[in-house]
């Protein structure tokens, strides 16, 4: 058996060079000191409030986010409005980026930042197209020291789509302009087979006009179908108010559906056909 003598013999070369010297333990020199080239990773730079990003209505959906910066002055679907550090520790507590704990605090404080950004009351925002999105680092990026979050403003044109955003929006909901710009519109009649929520500076025939608070269940639960569909009762004289005939108009109400009650949307929408 050659094969196997020639493997025996060259596994007994290999040993016998790893063994150390009468004379004792080998000293290795300096050039036999193992060496790293690894070189480490260069962390991700801190967001900054003005920056602009070309990005999808999926990314805009994700905890984190990897889309491409673009100048300003070209088309971009994003624009980062506030940067800020959230709490890394809780009660003694090193919190990871991924926990509850990190995401409440950044959940609560982008809404927060964008209503005081934007402007307009509260109705006025509900009407809108204009959405906030908020995004923090990476896990590994978080295991390396980094604990910011940043919040941008879309603009949510079509269902699932991003629409382009253009000029200084600090504020834009306090105009007139502002709100026609970004407001809530379709393309068709609530109910029927052509409407399609859009930006009310696209094509449209309907405007959305004023919402309703649906009044939950027991506790925070969704009321029922029944119950979410007889809450617009009022949509009848919003639209009659701004009818050009009070004897002769059209209205309509978007009830809130389950999944946008679990999703926090606890009001529905007076709709109207535009002037």
């Amino acid at each position: 058996m050659r094969l196997l003598s020639t493997l025996m013999t060259a596994l007994l070369v290999v040993v016998l060079s790893g063994c150390q010297s009468a004379d004792g333990p080998d000293k290795a020199t300096p050039s036999e000191k193992p060496t790293s080239t690894a070189t480490p990773a260069k962390p991700a730079p801190r967001p900054e409030v003005g920056t602009c990003r070309a990005m999808t209505y999926k990314q805009s959906s994700a905890a984190t986010d990897e889309s491409r910066r673009v100048q300003c002055k070209k088309d971009h679907t994003a624009q980062t409005f506030f940067v800020d550090t959230f709490a890394s520790v809780i009660d003694g507590h090193l919190v990871t980026v991924d926990s509850d704990h990190a995401q409440s605090q950044i959940s609560a404080q982008c809404p927060k930042h964008f209503d005081d950004y934007v402007g307009g009351t509260e109705e006025e925002r509900r009407l809108s197209m204009l959405s906030v999105a908020w995004f923090s680092p990476t896990v590994e990026q978080s295991d390396a020291g980094q604990d910011w979050y940043r919040c941008d403003i879309t603009l949510v044109s079509s269902p699932e789509k991003l629409g382009k955003l253009t000029g200084d929006l600090k504020g834009v909901l306090d105009t007139p302009e502002g709100r026609d710009r970004f407001g809530m519109c379709s393309t068709g009649e609530p109910g029927t087979p052509q409407f399609k929520r859009v930006v009310c500076s696209s094509n449209h025939s309907w405007r959305a006009i004023g919402t309703i608070d649906v009044q939950p269940a027991k506790g925070d639960a969704y009321p029922g179908l029944k119950a979410a569909q007889e809450s617009g009762g009022s949509c009848e004289g919003d639209a009659r108010a701004r009818a050009d005939d009070p004897l002769s108009f059209r209205w309509g109400y978007e009830w809130p559906t389950k999944q946008q009650w679990n999703a926090g949307r606890h009001y529905g929408f007076c709709w109207a056909p535009s002037s």
